[in-house]
């Protein structure tokens, strides 16, 4: 608002008050920012509805000796389309490096603001931590899997020593005295079993797995144990066997003599 003061004829003073509108030009209700060159563009971001949608790029990305050529908006950040590749390569976000323009960009920045333009190349390579850490799980993996194979060649033993465990016992029940030298057999054999398990190096879900094999083993062993004692008391079964004799059968036959 603006005043004006005057004076009328008759000496009086007045005042004049001019109401001027208030309005905001569209220029100072967008907000704008500096762009490489001195360019000054509108926010990124703004809601308005003459925004021109940004334009998508096509990227050449160099991975080794691997091509891929994929499409993004100007207005995205290397961080964006590093989500992007991870659906073409398998690489994580966190394992991957962007180069371009032989500087490594990082998350946040846009690909329009780092002067990416169209059929731009950009390098990707693989973070190094990312790949001695790859390296160490692979050979995590191949140490469980030969422990797992360990534990199941373990495993196939002590069913059959089992068997014959099992055997033992219900012979002993029913009062037959077997071999003590079977029995001895027996506990050494398992035993053996027990060694193996102890030697192998296991972790995880084979080390569960071995666990569960060395219970069976000593609870094997410890059935034998008690048996040994039961069988000492058992007195051996005498086997007598009952023939029966037979009357030669009545011959009958002629015999015809020759000259």
């Amino acid at each position: 608002m603006m005043k004006r003061r005057s004076n009328d004829p008759y000496g009086r003073t007045r005042d004049n008050s001019t109401t001027m509108p208030s309005s905001t030009s569209k220029d100072e209700e967008v907000e704008w920012e500096m762009r490489p060159g001195g360019m000054l563009v509108q926010k990124r971001g703004d809601k308005s509805s003459d925004v021109v949608p940004a334009p998508n790029l096509r990227l050449r990305i160099a991975f080794g000796a691997l091509r891929y050529e994929i499409s993004a908006s100007a207005q995205s950040t290397f961080g964006e389309l590093k989500k992007v590749l991870t659906a073409e390569t398998g690489l994580q976000p966190g394992d991957q490096r962007l180069i371009f323009r032989g500087k490594e960009r990082e998350n946040g920045e846009y690909l329009d603001m780092c002067g990416v333009k169209d059929r731009s190349k950009v390098m990707l390579i693989e973070d190094p931590a990312s790949i001695e850490n790859r390296a160490n799980q692979m050979r995590r993996n191949m140490k469980i899997q030969t422990a797992h194979r360990a534990i199941s060649d373990v495993c196939l033993e002590v069913d059959k020593l089992a068997e014959q465990v099992s055997a033992i016992e219900k012979s002993i029940s029913i009062g037959v005295k077997v071999p003590e030298v079977q029995i001895t057999t027996l506990i050494e054999m398992l035993m053996r079993q027990a060694i193996k398990l102890d030697n192998i190096s296991a972790e995880g879900d084979a080390s569960a797995q071995k666990s569960l094999q060395g219970k069976r083993v000593q609870k094997c062993v410890e059935t034998l144990d008690v048996m040994k004692i039961s069988n000492a008391k058992a007195k051996p079964v005498v086997v007598t066997t009952k023939w029966e004799t037979f009357d030669p059968p009545p011959t009958t036959a002629k015999w015809e003599f020759f000259d």
